[in-house]
């Protein structure tokens, strides 16, 4: 006996989309209709219903959040995929929060767009209540590369979900910012975000301010402290740097992610806390247990859910649109007008390293708001620490005959400071920076090969105050 075929509706009000998933889906084996409008849309689900609807994001009448919306309001439950060219984190949640089965964006690959629908389709539970309606929306991240829309992905499908996330990724490449987003688009969304770099806190300290003190544990603990898992109850906790967590502290933290509970230091009533924690690192964990530095039992309950957030490297294509939007940030922040920038310039940032990600981008965009002349940034106001030829010790064939040069063109235009005081904080950002780009951002590694202990370079990070 032969199965009736999948039917799939499609809505856009672009008529190659139409066309396109039209053919690729009959060629599935499943019958179609197209609608131009949401309104013919409606009429027709008068009619009869569709297994699964595939509908643009954005169009004329009613969008594609829009139309969730009214289907909600009549009680269907049909599976639907928003394909969009709006590929940013807005409407991605959006799209998920809505009550989206899926989130595609254009350009869409058809055999990927085909096995969505199947999978949609053998989604369907009868019944199924719809979703809530989008919440509030994170502008600052910005992608359009694959790794960045998988980000959003993640994003979106975790925003009725408190789990413990795990994020991954270099230094600079914006873990907080996700950590913020999975927050702000969660249940918990109205309730504390408290954030915290383990690496920041002295290592004798760092229980105390996880967990808080009774007056008189220990010398000079001369009131009761709060720590911030209380802070963040019924929140979220975010904590930075964890891999280096010590081994103490990491079992004092799986107990309270197994059980909910703990004590202040020098305390004797168990603490019941409601806390989503949300953990990253720049470190691969996985190396970490196996070498018996990080618990397994924590990196299990800790690891649920992982994101790994790309480097700049790996999302080259987004680099324009991150320059264009961080030129206007810096430009509204000094309330001046946004310079624009030349192609050659721009060709130059974008074949960039980026040892420092985006953090790094961020700071070059702010520094040629300021330093570049014109009002479009020019490939010659590009400096080589950002991907120019100006000649540097990093740009010359003969860094030494280079940094001669540089000493005698400063004494002969009255150089205000020694020599040394200038030359050497450039010269150690320099080579702290391709340090941590060749250690991919793992502290100890890079400051071996400087030849400097992990605290040293973590003082010279400090007094240079670089921007990694």
């Amino acid at each position: 006996m032969n199965e009736t075929p999948l039917e799939v509706w499609v809505v856009d009000d672009d008529a190659a989309v139409r066309w396109v998933l039209d053919k690729a889906l009959r060629a599935a084996g499943m019958t179609t209709r197209s609608f131009e409008r949401a309104d013919a849309f409606f009429t027709a689900l008068g009619e009869r219903q569709p297994d699964v609807v595939v509908t643009d994001v954005r169009m004329p009448d009613a969008d594609g959040l829009e139309l969730m919306r009214r289907l909600e309001a009549r009680g269907l439950a049909l599976p639907v995929i928003v394909i969009t060219a709006h590929t940013d984190l807005d409407s991605a949640v959006a799209a998920y929060r809505g009550g989206a089965f899926e989130y595609l964006p254009k350009p869409f690959d058809v055999d990927e767009a085909v096995a969505l629908v199947w999978r949609a389709a053998r989604s369907v539970s009868p019944g199924s209540p719809a979703a809530p309606t989008p919440g509030a929306v994170i502008p600052q991240m910005i992608g359009q590369a694959p790794a960045m829309q998988e980000v959003f992905r993640t994003i979106g499908r975790l925003s009725r979900s408190s789990m413990n996330v795990l994020i991954t990724g270099e230094s600079g490449t914006g873990k907080e910012l996700v950590a913020r987003a999975l927050h702000q688009h969660s249940p918990r969304s109205t309730r504390p975000f408290v954030a915290l770099n383990t690496t920041a806190i002295a290592s004798e300290l760092l229980e105390s301010e996880l967990f808080g003190h009774e007056r008189g544990a220990f010398t000079g603990a001369d009131s009761r402290r709060i720590g911030r898992f209380e802070q963040a109850h019924t929140g979220t906790l975010f904590l930075d740097e964890i891999g280096d967590m010590s081994p103490a502290l990491q079992t004092r933290l799986l107990r309270v992610l197994a059980e909910g509970e703990f004590y202040r230091v020098g305390g004797q009533q168990p603490i019941r806390v409601d806390v989503r924690v949300i953990a990253a690192t720049n470190q691969d964990l996985d190396v970490a247990v196996r070498e018996g530095r990080f618990r397994e039992d924590l990196f299990h309950r800790l690891n649920v859910i992982h994101i790994v957030t790309p480097p700049l490297r790996a999302r080259r294509d987004d680099i324009p649109l991150l320059v264009g939007h961080y030129l206007r940030e810096a430009a509204r922040e000094l309330g001046i007008e946004p310079k624009a920038v030349a192609p050659e310039a721009l060709a130059l940032l974008a074949r960039f390293e980026w040892p420092g990600n985006v953090r790094q981008l961020v700071n070059a965009c702010r520094r040629l708001t300021v330093t570049a002349p014109g009002p479009e940034i020019q490939a010659a106001d590009i400096p080589a620490e950002f991907g120019g030829r100006s000649e540097t010790l990093a740009g010359s064939p003969d860094w030494s005959a280079g940094l001669a040069r540089w000493a005698e063109k400063q004494l002969d235009h009255g150089a205000r400071e020694p020599l040394l005081a200038s030359a050497q904080p450039e010269f150690e950002k320099a080579l702290i920076r391709i340090a941590l780009a060749r250690a991919h951002g793992h502290r100890q590694e890079a400051a071996k090969l400087l030849g400097w202990g992990r605290n040293t370079l973590t003082r010279k990070i400090r007094e240079l105050q670089l921007d990694l």
